[in-house]
């Protein structure tokens, strides 16, 4: 079901901070947008203090909505809209919280926070399909799964490394899009969560 734009006086009470992800966007000449006509859309969509950091797509606002509709409302809108077609994650702030709290690798992200990176995923997956993607594995990656995020520690460098985007989506059988720990911990400032000391 695809849901219709919301006018911002009919948007529900309970606002609350909310964060979406785009995937692959502005990345070598494809999917181009400016952060400006994203923040103009939820705008339009009723979806209020919409803020953007860098150019990856990641977008900070207000709503009373449930993270996966307005999944589907951005991604139908900023098709409509934009001729942007990709995928949104959208979390909570609570949840982007929990993220930050939850990272396994507190060392990466003190020692070598670029080269840790969280990917968001549209649905958890199965353990079959993390010990899936840790077999695939070539080099010196370590992965750990939590829930609807994965977290990589790529000690080389990402990109070199034969643990790509694709190969991440097959094995776990669901979409995502990544960010590294700088962008991670700087999305959970400007969603005004507190973020442990990692």
């Amino acid at each position: 079901m695809i849901l219709a734009a919301v006018p911002a006086h009919r948007v529900p009470s309970g606002m609350a901070t909310r964060v979406a992800l785009l995937r692959g966007i502005n990345v070598a000449g494809n999917r181009m947008v400016a952060m400006a006509d994203l923040r103009a859309l939820l705008a339009k969509l009723g979806l209020e203090d919409a803020r953007s950091l860098l150019q990856s797509g990641n977008l900070v606002f207000r709503s009373g909505a449930r993270p996966g509709a307005l999944e589907r409302l951005l991604e139908a809108e900023a098709e409509r809209r934009l001729g942007l077609r990709t995928d949104f994650f959208v979390r909570t702030a609570d949840e982007w919280m929990q993220v930050v709290a939850r990272n396994p690798f507190p060392k990466a992200a003190e020692n070598d926070p670029g080269h840790l990176v969280v990917v968001f995923l549209k649905d958890a997956p199965d353990a079959g399909s993390v010990k899936a993607l840790q077999a695939a594995v070539t080099g010196p990656e370590i992965i750990r799964s939590d829930g609807r995020q994965a977290y990589i520690v790529y000690p080389a460098g990402i990109g070199t490394s034969r643990l790509t985007a694709s190969v991440i989506d097959r094995k776990l059988g669901t979409r995502g899009t990544a960010r590294n720990w700088n962008t991670v911990l700087r999305i959970a400032v400007l969603a005004g969560a507190q973020p442990a000391a990692h």
